[in-house]
């Protein structure tokens, strides 16, 4: 919102931690780092293989997911791989604003001009192939996004600006009630609010038969984590939407504990509170 943002590129990297390049890895941990044990046991996390129904398989290309070293492992590697070219690249190849947000793999992108925009992502594909990467193709995409996209797709007869999707949230082009300015809304992805309510009804079946206070104390530290990543300005709907399904999940799982069905809602609010 504080950007010259009328670009958006919002790119995937196919198959990131599954096509990691293990001689560049060692390559940049050799960069900065001299202590050869340090680097014997990168190897080693980097051969470990994975284990899958008793079965253990080497890994000769990429990181386990998952694994406790992978996210600091990707981090280096994306740092060479990508942050220190896109720092080169907007000093010495962009005519207008350029401005990069990465959080592991995942990649956004603002141009202050299509053109700089229709470049990099050329450039690059071409840079990622070095290192053994690529973009997914159907999930990588220029949109027109900022504060003058509605404007400008209005007048071309178009519809509203596209929105994208980035740490689990919708990104969209909004206006303040008061003074209309300018802001980008950040709401749930629907998906990832389905998805959270279905683990949740799975692990209430886990807790049956365990005793209602317990249960209550984990469902209010589940309340409470989702809140502390999803409390953004704008996404009240979704925060009151996902509380009142994970009341209602459990007002149900207590009703079927007993065959009487004495709980009612007069006494269930109590447990809420």
């Amino acid at each position: 919102m504080r950007k010259k943002v009328n670009w958006i590129l919002d790119a995937d990297v196919s198959g990131f931690f599954d096509n990691l390049s293990h001689e560049w890895m060692v390559k940049f941990i050799e960069h900065r780092v001299a202590d050869r044990r340090i680097l014997r046991l990168t190897q080693k996390w980097l051969r470990a293989g994975v284990t899958e129904e008793g079965k253990c398989s080497k890994t000769e290309i990429g990181t386990p997911q998952g694994a406790v070293a992978s996210p600091l492992l990707a981090n280096i590697y994306l740092h060479y791989a990508f942050d220190l070219w896109v720092k080169h690249w907007r000093k010495h190849q962009a005519a207008g604003d350029v401005t990069v947000v990465r959080y592991a793999d995942d990649i956004v992108a603002g141009f202050e001009n299509r053109a700089d925009a229709g470049r990099f992502l050329h450039e690059w594909k071409e840079r990622l192939q070095k290192f053994g990467l690529q973009l997914h193709p159907d999930k990588t995409r220029l949109i027109e996004f900022g504060r003058h996209a509605a404007e400008n797709r209005k007048q071309r007869g178009e519809d509203k600006p596209e929105v994208f999707h980035f740490l689990g949230f919708t990104h969209m082009c909004g206006k303040t009630r008061k003074t209309g300015r300018f802001i980008v809304t950040r709401k749930t992805i629907r998906k990832r609010l389905s998805a959270k309510l279905s683990e949740l009804k799975e692990e209430l079946r886990r807790r049956w038969h365990q005793p209602v206070a317990e249960v209550g104390k984990w469902l209010k530290s589940v309340v409470q984590g989702y809140f502390n990543h999803h409390a953004v300005p704008g996404n009240m709907d979704s925060l009151n939407s996902f509380r009142a399904q994970v009341i209602w999940r459990w007002y149900r799982a207590i009703r079927r504990r007993s065959r009487r069905d004495s709980m009612t809602w007069e006494r269930f609010w109590l447990l809420v509170d």
